[in-house]
């Protein structure tokens, strides 16, 4: 090694961010390795770079005894007092055991350290700029499709999309350009690892943070998000200014922030409802499009009975109890839904407690098929 390759070595370490001390000292630590493989040495040595002319020098390290056992690794007095009378028993001794052709070994061991050391450290730095964008969405390129994970370029490296991840309705393509939520970043020994999902519910809570300026603002908030992807969503907004209408900002003029998101998920339908501190409210909301007329809340069992209109019932349950579904995953309450003729809005409690589960006509049977939890 000379100068211009510590010259190169300098100007690596600024381009990678490394520091050139700790590429040196990684050199010679993988010199030392190589001096014991290449020349068969059991001994303790050391190897030295010069800082300035880059030349390598290998030392052996001796202590000094009165009468070696090992000579590899002990040196007499004697002999210790030839080359420095100052010697005592118990220092160490460096006597340079340089060999001839080492030079071409240093070579080849630096590259290969070096290139190790870029790789570890250009891993690193990828790690460390998406752990902390955990939660965050980003634009990436499908670079390539296989039956259980799809690959997306997301600038600096490949994030993996499985597919259990992916909506129903994806068609992922390669070329296409699609917006994914980094759900976790992990270090493995490839480097690395980048897990993102298109169909988790931070991914719709993010794109509404886009599309929407007063949730990016923080003037109005989304205070939970229910989703069964690629088919039906619910989110709950509310504002901290009493002037700001949070499902208006959200939806947007004749809904073209609302729709943005929509069409970012391939269609999938969702309604925006108004959180409330009020249970009884926030469940009556969630039940949207569905019109609720009355809300019990059971707060032992962490129940919400609800009346609606016949003509709303099954509006309010939805294809596949859907949308009662989605209401108690958003809300957190187990929600029972009820017609106006299957039970009278003022004896609901009472009919409860009356209610025979072997007779068909009554509450509790109809209760236990509807009865959705979140």
């Amino acid at each position: 090694m000379n100068v211009d390759f510590l010259d190169a070595l300098e100007q690596l370490a600024r381009e990678k961010g490394i520091d050139k001390e700790i590429l040196l000292e990684a050199i010679e630590a993988a010199l030392i390795s190589g001096y014991k493989r290449n020349f068969h040495s059991a001994g303790n040595v050391r190897v030295d770079i010069h800082r300035d002319t880059g030349e390598v020098r290998v030392f052996a390290r001796k202590t000094v005894v009165e009468e070696p056992e090992d000579t590899r690794l002990e040196i007499s007095l004697d002999a210790a007092r030839d080359i420095n009378p100052s010697y005592q028993v118990g220092d160490v001794v460096e006597i340079e055991v340089t060999p001839r052709d080492f030079g071409r070994i240093a070579a080849q061991t630096a590259k290969q350290v070096v290139t190790q050391r870029i790789r570890e450290a250009e891993r690193s730095v990828i790690y460390g700029k998406f752990v902390d964008r955990e939660e965050e969405v980003v634009t990436g390129l499908v670079n390539r499709v296989e039956s259980r994970v799809a690959y997306i370029d997301v600038g600096d490296t490949e994030a993996i999309l499985p597919q259990s991840e992916q909506m129903p309705t994806d068609q992922l393509r390669m070329g296409d350009r699609i917006k994914v939520f980094i759900s976790r970043v992990e270090r493995t020994t490839k480097g690395p690892q980048i897990v993102v999902s298109r169909s988790h519910p931070g991914l719709l809570k993010r794109l509404f943070e886009l599309e929407v300026p007063e949730i990016f603002d923080g003037i109005v908030e989304i205070k939970a998000v229910s989703r069964e992807a690629g088919f039906r969503s619910k989110i709950a907004v509310h504002s901290r200014n009493p002037e700001v209408d949070p499902i208006g900002a959200c939806v947007g003029t004749r809904g073209s922030r609302v729709q943005a998101v929509v069409n970012e998920l391939n269609g999938e339908k969702v309604d925006i409802v108004e959180w409330s501190e009020d249970p009884a409210e926030f469940v009556a909301n969630a039940l949207s499009p569905a019109k609720v007329v009355e809300v019990q809340i059971d707060e032992e069992e962490k129940v919400a009975r609800t009346i609606v209109p016949d003509y709303q019932l099954s509006l309010a349950i939805g294809k596949e109890g859907q949308n009662a579904r989605l209401a108690a995953r958003l809300t957190g309450w187990k929600i029972d839904i009820k017609s106006e003729s299957q039970v009278s809005k003022g004896d609901l409690f009472q009919e409860l407690d009356e209610a025979d589960v072997e007779d068909e006509g009554g509450f509790g049977t109809l209760s236990d098929d509807w009865l959705t939890e979140p």
